[in-house]
């Protein structure tokens, strides 16, 4: 499903902009994306105070490095160096800080999946969402996508994202809403103008009422589904809203205190395997790329297997996507055809021997009609961050 990420200017808004030329638009990303927003912040916020915050910044969100333990499809360094167009898995989990323990076992499972591309030439970036119950088969195992973390780690997510759709995944990163409560107290609390009216935990709004929420608020804001008309939708909105005000927020920080502190919650939040290195090639020489967004979606068909509910991916639909993503990455498509996507995406972690009839099984469900609603791709425009 593609999403407007920008909402139509009222009357008022309109004629703020007529008398305030200068002003930029809001825009709109999914709550992962504006990660690497904040990551940038970081990068340039650690710049401008100086060589210790530098360095204490680039201490800390080392700690955040993890590689995925297996060998990548390609040479991202060359990617990087050659300011070539690249891939991020993104992922989003729902749990306790990460950084809790280095004996704390990680088994969440990542019901946000995004596949984001950027061109830093064109200037381009392209967001694709993955379903978190798309079919995979995992050890032989028909699974959901979204349990490829939690079988496999950050391998088993990589690795089931690019079978699934026969690409590149330079990188990963993990960020955890868990920990979204710490990273606004440290930012001293974030304002929101509520679209809704409710009360969940500690967040207690009026629609239309712009409201301060510490961490603990802004956490349960960002959580509530039921009552929302629109469901996981709505709570996603929401989730983007309390991003897009941090990140808002973040120019006016001015204080080394409030980098040290974000970039330790940043740390305790997320895992990645980019490098401090490759940090700051993203914000040097990719951040431009933000600004033109276009949003996908790869669509499936329902299925039950098993008495559960899954989302199977067509072989069209999973080469129209395909080639969409290796185009943006500028890799060739003349010889892929819909025989390539025909089977089950299928992976395995090294924890179990696969399943023959396991496999087979996943594979009779796959159907070949043509998804349309994925199809259509939203536009986004902006000036700068």
């Amino acid at each position: 499903m593609s999403e407007n990420n920008q909402e139509p200017m009222g009357p008022r808004e309109r004629r703020r902009r007529q008398q305030n030329p200068h002003l930029r638009p809001k825009r709109h990303r999914p709550w992962v994306i504006t990660l690497l927003i904040l990551l940038a912040f970081v990068v340039a916020g650690a710049s401008a105070w100086g060589f210790k915050t530098w360095n204490t910044a680039k201490n800390t969100m080392n700690t955040t490095f993890q590689a995925t333990g297996t060998s990548k499809e390609r040479n991202v360094d060359a990617v990087i160096k050659n300011n070539k167009p690249f891939s991020i898995l993104l992922l989003g989990t729902d749990t306790g800080a990460l950084g809790r323990s280095a004996k704390t076992n990680f088994s969440a499972r990542t019901d946000t999946m995004i596949i984001c591309t950027i061109n830093p030439k064109k200037e381009t970036m392209s967001l694709t969402s993955i379903p978190r119950d798309t079919l995979v088969t995992i050890d032989g195992q028909a699974e959901k996508i979204n349990a490829a973390y939690t079988i496999g780690g950050a391998s088993g997510a990589v690795k089931s994202a690019e079978k699934l759709l026969n690409i590149p995944i330079d990188f990963y990163v993990l960020i955890n809403m868990g920990g979204l409560k710490q990273i606004v107290n440290a930012m001293g609390g974030v304002t929101v103008t509520p679209k809704l009216t409710f009360k969940y935990g500690h967040a207690n709004v009026k629609k239309g009422v712009k409201t301060k929420l510490n961490g603990a608020a802004a956490l349960d804001y960002s959580r509530m589904r039921y009552d929302d008309p629109k469901g996981d939708y709505g709570r996603q909105k929401r989730q983007r809203q309390v991003i897009m005000s941090m990140v808002s927020q973040s120019n006016s920080l001015g204080s080394i205190a409030n980098i040290e502190k974000i970039t330790q919650q940043l740390s305790n939040n997320m895992r990645t395997d980019l490098t401090w290195n490759d940090m700051v090639a993203l914000d040097t020489k990719y951040k431009n790329a933000t600004h033109h967004a276009k949003s996908y979606t790869l669509q499936g068909d329902d299925a039950m297997i098993d008495n559960l509910s899954y989302q199977v991916a067509s072989a069209k639909e999973r080469l129209k996507i395909s080639k969409r993503i290796r185009t943006q990455l500028q890799l060739t498509t003349d010889d892929l055809t819909v025989n390539d996507y025909s089977e089950t995406a299928s992976v395995s972690t090294g924890s179990s021997s696969a399943s023959s009839s396991d496999a087979s099984m996943t594979n009779s469900t796959t159907t070949d009609t043509t998804q349309t609603s994925g199809a259509d791709a939203t536009t986004t425009t902006g000036n700068g961050q």
